[in-house]
């Protein structure tokens, strides 16, 4: 097959593919800083009010000096569907730890107006089954969510010996106790058996090193502790207070894209301060349909989530059981687009065909996301200013039906920043270019810190057998056995994001993980051993394998435009989101962990 038959089994090709290729690159250079994620501000000494907590009032409580037999260190959805499989499992002698008021992890720190999972809840929402609900929509928004996780906690008595309002300052092992010490801000030294590291990095916010941020004279915040007492209103909008108020708001990712509706509909003024606009689709939430959603099966939602997993990893279903945009792009632009063209052209691709397929294919659905821009956005100059130029999946796709309508209001005005990102914050406002703009009150939706660490991420160092830190141990990149575990430190578990495989809905991978850890401990208790740790040739063997799988995802987001994925765009940074992740077909590392599990022989680990 020629260069000819891939353009013709795609169909009509309106655009010329080499100055698109052109146009990506060059909008990705000019973003590229020499500083990469260096870029942004840790949020410590004259920045740590950033994170304070607006959410819960301060709870006095006495240290503790106790052990547990599992410990688990975040109160996110990985926390919560550790200790609920470990509650299913027969386990008791659980502590939750996290430094948030209640649980909820992302879901507790977010709480701007608008906010929303962008999967389907009913693959989102962990657990729906056990606890037998239904969402109000297809997809849920924050205040839901927060509920639905504080219902996991009181369903499976997670907040039993829960310390929240709490942050680890320090973890060691002790060899001759063969526990964990954990301290905390709270003065505690706790001991634990077991701990389970699910302190994922949605909950330290960053800022960016724009000159002068510590100047500004007006009010600020981020968006992930949102102040309703400046703004008015609450998570579903009605911010009324900012009637006489000029704002700007730095940032235009999945959560700009969700709260600039709700400030352009109420602020006097709204300026939206853009490096790199968004792909935005249609969203076309709903509510749910009690009648369908009562009617399901047994197991309805581990198969629903089965289903969407596979779609959205490249794979193959006989059914769309989800049918949104998540499943329409990756039907459109991944392996199984591949492998349907293979089918109707009767023989396999060759690796340049499968590129140009997917490239092209690529170019033609970003297209049409350019052209619901001029569809909507009256102002042509904005319209061709809020254009993404790069692959779709360079950036989280966001999906949402009111955003791109807010650049038609009188009082928004949308300043790019050409790449560069703002120049100064001054006393009393944000320059661009030389020009000043005056804002009241200034909103920081830059995000969090993901790519910049492990340690940095927790806030905390660990340091594990002979005093070996981890940020020593994994400062070029993560080391582990499965994901979940490495050498010398011993009965800790990491869930998250760690060399394993990741899928657009996370909370799948936890699940995943979590039951895998349930496994593990069910067996030690089992054959009464004491301590777990990987084997070193074979987390060798294992780190090898993920350098395999995760090569063809490296060289995608290595020419993609600068952002938390790729690391900023960092030539040789190994701290990138996807760096070594598993991101295509993703199933298939999950089946496999399940066929590990049924073969029963913890290969790979010692035990002692």
């Amino acid at each position: 097959m020629q260069d000819s038959a891939v353009r013709s089994y795609l169909g009509e090709i309106d655009f010329d593919a080499q100055s698109l290729r052109a146009k990506y690159d060059a909008e990705r250079d000019k973003r590229i800083r020499q500083e990469g994620v260096d870029q942004y501000i840790e949020i410590t000494a004259d920045y740590a009010h950033f994170q304070d907590d607006p959410y819960s009032q301060r709870i006095e409580r006495k240290a503790l000096f106790d052990e547990v037999e599992i410990l688990i260190i975040g109160a996110g959805f990985g926390g919560l569907l550790m200790g609920a499989r470990l509650r299913e499992a027969g386990f008791e002698d659980i502590r939750v730890i996290d430094k948030a008021g209640d649980f909820g992890g992302t879901w507790y720190w977010n709480r701007y107006p608008g906010a929303m999972c962008d999967v389907e809840s009913y693959c989102y929402l962990p657990l729906l089954e056990e606890l037998n609900y239904v969402p109000e929509h297809k997809y849920s928004f924050a205040p839901e969510i927060l509920e639905h996780s504080r219902n996991i906690a009181r369903h499976y008595r997670l907040y039993d010996n829960a310390c929240l309002q709490t942050v680890v300052t320090n973890m060691h092992w002790d060899d001759s106790s063969q526990r964990w010490v954990v301290e905390t801000d709270r003065g505690d030294r706790m001991r634990a058996k077991f701990v389970a590291m699910s302190n994922g990095p949605l909950h330290r916010p960053k800022l960016p090193g724009i000159p002068g941020i510590n100047q500004f004279k007006g009010h600020t915040f981020h968006t992930s502790r949102w102040d309703y007492s400046y703004t008015g209103g609450n998570a579903m909008g009605g911010l009324t207070k900012l009637a006489d108020k000029r704002v700007g708001i730095i940032g235009t990712g999945a959560t700009g894209v969700q709260c600039i509706p709700h400030l352009g509909q109420w602020a006097k003024q709204l300026y939206v301060f853009q490096r790199t606009p968004s792909s935005i689709d249609v969203r076309d939430n709903r509510t749910t349909d009690k009648t369908w959603f009562q009617s399901q099966p047994e197991g309805w939602q581990q198969a629903r989530m089965d289903n969407f997993t596979t779609l959205v990893g490249g794979g193959e279903a006989e059914e769309d059981l989800i049918q949104d945009g998540w499943t329409d792009i990756y039907r459109k632009l991944s392996g199984g687009a591949a492998r349907r063209a293979e089918l109707e052209m009767g023989r396999p691709l060759t690796n340049s065909e499968r590129a140009e397929l997917l490239e092209l294919a690529d170019y033609k659905k970003m297209n049409t996301i350019r052209a619901r821009v001029d569809d909507i956005v009256n102002d042509k100059q904005t319209a061709e200013l809020l254009k993404p130029w790069y692959r779709q999946f360079c950036k989280r796709p966001c999906f949402h039906d009111e955003y791109l309508d807010t650049y038609n209001r009188g009082n928004v005005q949308l300043v790019d920043t050409n790449g560069q990102g703002v120049q100064q914050i001054s006393p009393n406002g944000v320059i661009v270019d030389g020009t000043e703009y005056p804002v009241d009150c200034l909103i920081f939706a830059t995000g969090f810190e993901i790519g910049t660490g492990y340690t940095r991420q927790s806030g905390y160092d660990i340091s594990g057998r002979h005093g070996r830190q981890l940020s020593e141990y994994w400062r070029d990149e993560a080391q582990t056995y499965q994901g979940l575990m490495t050498q010398q430190f011993p009965n800790c578990f990491f869930l998250g994001f760690v060399q394993t495989a990741i899928t657009v809905n996370v909370p799948y991978a936890l699940n995943e993980q979590a039951k895998h850890v349930t496994y593990l401990l069910q067996n030690l208790r089992r054959l009464g051993r004491d301590l777990i740790e990987p084997d070193a040739d074979a987390q060798a063997d294992y780190e090898a394998d993920i350098h395999r799988r995760s090569q063809v995802g490296a060289r995608f987001y290595a020419e993609c435009t600068p952002g938390y994925y790729n690391s900023e765009g960092a030539e040789g940074n190994m701290q990138g989101f996807f760096t070594n992740m598993v991101t295509a077909d993703p199933m298939s590392f999950y089946e496999a962990l399940r066929l590990w599990r049924e073969q029963g022989h913890l290969e790979g680990y010692q035990l002692s």
